[in-house]
């Protein structure tokens, strides 16, 4: 295995590492919310709140900003050195602190009608708390997004360690929190949305002392209009389009549910345990790959721009086809596990799971996309993947709303599934422009479908496990879940092996520092 791969996926695992922990602390944040607040008002109303600066983070951080800010960074520090690099940084983030600030001020002026526009159906106790609790929230948008750019900066610059360990500090703050509130007798709904604007801060406060530390010191600056904002604008407008595409998707997803008592919380719940690996493996992937492919395409290596998207897929299989499997084969269990308990009961368990699987079949699809949309923006791109991500928004809106007097609330989840992978067939067929460097290669096209087999056996072992465990030790579905867990890892490890689905040697090569 060469240098370039193993230092790939080292940049893989760290973010993917960091990610975890923040994953599983988010898990634990979800497990005292889910305990201390169940599915009710308060919840609810935490949720949507909680979902309405995340939606423009997305647009603004992860969407637009950073596939625009990131490729076009890169350039001027490998080209014109770290000063004017610094300078373009300093003119972006004044651009985007003046516009965030300016949605920070309308929303908190217009509040009752953004949160109606995510969420009609709520009833009036709902509705109000939840206006209350977002006017509170929504300032996070302005710091995690500036803290979006510093990330990207770290990002060009080969670190990532920070930027991926800040959302930790988030949940961090919401666990001490709620452990507050539980002990002093605090109301949590409020204490939760207070939370949050502080976590910010702290986010963004880890990430600007991480860039001071490798001499980017970025100055306040007063917005200008300069060419290279424009080109900035420019590259950012298509994809801040495709960004607000993706969140019409999740504001479609939240209006279906908030017209069915219990299901907003519902496919909360479920929504955060299929991030789980979406998050560690896709987001690891997004966040490494666009920068590297961004430098192999300005070298014209379009050789190892193919190798870079070809392992990239690889690694993303290897762990997102078996958790695919796992929250097919028992949901139950996972939910049970996580939730049931507290005021999340066993009806909340038998529809947290029925969304479960229903996301689960689009997990593969949600990942991928992390994958192809760098071919596109690392060539400033970003035109294509809006047009695809329009077509998903047509399919997500037409079955969500078509199939909510049919099947009730999961049409959300069925909507949300099929626009993932129709638009995963665009970027695929798009990306045909691009030759062989966005192909698959030899390895890649004999490896999948012994991860596929691999997992199909895990999910035969967990399955007879789970329906065990139901039958033997019905009173313990922690210990039930954990079991489950550990078997299927080392199921699945050894039958990848005996397949041949990929080599733990090569794993431990990645881990190791390469000799120069």
């Amino acid at each position: 295995m060469s240098v370039a791969p193993i230092r790939l996926f080292r940049s893989f695992a760290t973010v993917g590492g960091w990610t975890m922990a923040s994953r599983v602390l988010g898990f634990a944040r979800d497990i005292m919310i889910a305990a201390l607040l169940g599915t009710g008002a308060v919840a609810e109303a935490f949720f949507v709140a909680f979902r309405l600066p995340n939606m423009f983070r997305r647009f603004f951080a992860e969407g637009a900003f950073n596939t625009a800010f990131v490729p076009m960074f890169a350039k001027r520090l490998e080209g014109d050195g770290p000063d004017e690099a610094r300078a373009f940084a300093e003119q972006a983030m004044a651009a985007l602190a003046s516009a965030l600030l300016a949605l920070t001020l309308v929303a908190q002026l217009a509040m009752p009608w953004f949160v109606l526009a995510l969420a009609s159906g709520l009833d009036e106790e709902r509705f109000d708390l939840a206006v209350v609790f977002s006017r509170i929230c929504f300032p996070y948008v302005l710091f995690v997004s500036l803290a979006a750019l510093f990330s990207g900066v770290l990002n060009s610059f080969g670190r990532f360690a920070a930027a991926a360990a800040a959302p930790v500090l988030l949940n961090v703050v919401l666990i001490g929190a709620m452990t507050l509130a539980w002990a002093a007798d605090w109301a949590v709904g409020w204490t939760l949305a207070w939370a949050t604007f502080f976590g910010g801060i702290a986010q963004l406060a880890l990430v600007v002392l991480a860039a001071r530390r490798i001499g980017m010191r970025l100055r306040p600056r007063l917005p200008r209009l300069t060419p290279e904002v424009r080109r900035l604008i420019a590259i950012g407008v298509p994809a801040a389009l495709a960004g607000g595409v993706m969140q019409i998707n999740l504001v479609v997803g939240t209006q279906v549910a908030s017209y069915f008592d219990g299901a907003v919380g519902w496919l909360w719940y479920a929504d955060r345990v299929y991030q789980l690996p979406l998050g560690v493996v896709g987001i690891a992937i997004g966040v490494v790959l666009l920068p590297e492919l961004s430098r192999r395409l300005r070298a014209e290596d379009t050789v190892s721009a193919r190798a870079a998207m070809n392992r990239a897929t690889e690694f993303c299989l290897i762990l997102t086809i078996p958790a695919t499997v796992a929250l097919l084969a028992v949901p139950e269990a996972i939910t049970a596990g996580l939730f049931q308990r507290g005021a999340f009961d066993a009806s909340d368990t038998q529809a947290t799971a029925l969304a479960l699987r229903i996301y689960a079949l689009g997990l593969p699809a949600f990942v991928l996309q992390k994958i192809l949309q760098p071919a596109f923006f690392a060539r400033e791109d970003t035109t294509s993947p809006f047009r695809y991500a329009l077509v998903g928004m047509v399919v997500n809106l037409v079955l969500a709303v078509a199939l909510a007097p049919l099947i009730g609330w999961v049409a959300a989840a069925v909507g949300a599934t099929a626009a993932a992978w129709t638009m995963v067939l665009l970027l695929h067929r798009g990306a045909r422009q691009f030759g062989e460097s966005a192909q698959a290669d030899e390895r890649l096209a004999a490896r999948w479908p012994r991860i596929v087999g691999a997992a199909l056996v895990m999910g035969a072992a967990i399955w007879l496990m789970a329906l065990a465990a139901v039958r033997y030790a019905p009173d313990w579905p922690v210990a039930g879940l954990a079991a489950v867990v550990l078997v299927g890892m080392g199921v699945y490890t050894a039958a990848a092996a005996l397949l041949g689905a990929f080599r733990v040697a090569e794993i431990r090569a990645a881990m190791r520092r390469p000799r120069t």
